[in-house]
């Protein structure tokens, strides 16, 4: 059976990014497992649940799953996972991975050795989670995103964001910007603005913009996964 695992964040998590993937996902043949930096509870944006921020029904279908999932209720310890037990890893973005997921050695760790296996397992990196590929190193000491096509969070979305002193709307300070890390470390990005959604597939590497993107790149890792939904 396909094996599945998301990394999700404890310091906010944006929620169609993780809900949509897991949900599409789970209507396949393929196990899901979760995984957060410590195994303590991934914790939701705020701003991912504001009917006013995304509508409705948006709002209303991330609680439901965010309180109810028990993959996401009783996610493991990120160090206890194992990149040989899984075909796939999700990493769903949410500014909050700035502070945990994307800093953390295990989940770089997990990044490189999918991408870089010999048995065709695939990453897909969403948003803010992108930034992860900026610190992550190749086994050669290299970034592992130099030469890569890669979409993720563009910096013309953060000025709309964040104030002149890279304040949040709660009060914490951004440590960095996914566009220009990214860049920094040498991948070739396109977030493609003028698109309603933004997927790039670069060898096992799958890459989405944002939450408007997140069913297509979970549609995309599907097909590369060839998994079926049961009959």
């Amino acid at each position: 059976m396909t094996s599945v695992l998301f990394v999700v964040s404890e310091e906010g998590y944006w929620g169609e990014e993780c809900v949509d993937p897991l949900e599409t996902l789970s209507e396949t043949e393929a196990s899901i497992d979760v995984a957060t930096p410590t195994g303590g509870k991934p914790v939701v944006d705020d701003r991912s649940v504001d009917p006013e921020n995304v509508g409705e029904e948006t709002a209303e279908r991330v609680k439901e799953v965010h309180e109810s999932d028990e993959r996401l209720q009783n996610p493991m310890p990120l160090a206890a996972a194992d990149a040989d037990q899984y075909d796939a890893v999700v990493f769903p973005g949410g500014h909050g991975t700035e502070w945990d997921v994307n800093q953390d050695k295990h989940a770089r760790q997990l990044l490189r050795e999918t991408v870089e296996g010999d048995d065709d397992r695939k990453a897909l990196v969403v948003c803010h989670a992108v930034g992860l590929l900026a610190f992550t190193r190749d086994s050669d000491g290299g970034f592992l995103v130099e030469g890569r096509d890669v979409t993720g969070f563009p910096n013309e979305w953060e000025e709309n964001i964040v104030d002149d002193h890279d304040l949040m709307p709660d009060g914490r300070k951004l440590p960095y910007w996914v566009e220009d890390e990214v860049e920094a470390a040498g991948g070739n990005w396109d977030a493609e603005l003028d698109a309603d959604e933004s997927v790039t597939v670069d060898g096992d590497l799958i890459t989405a913009r944002g939450p408007e993107s997140s069913h297509a790149a979970a549609t995309a890792l599907i097909e590369a996964l060839g998994v079926t939904r049961p009959a």
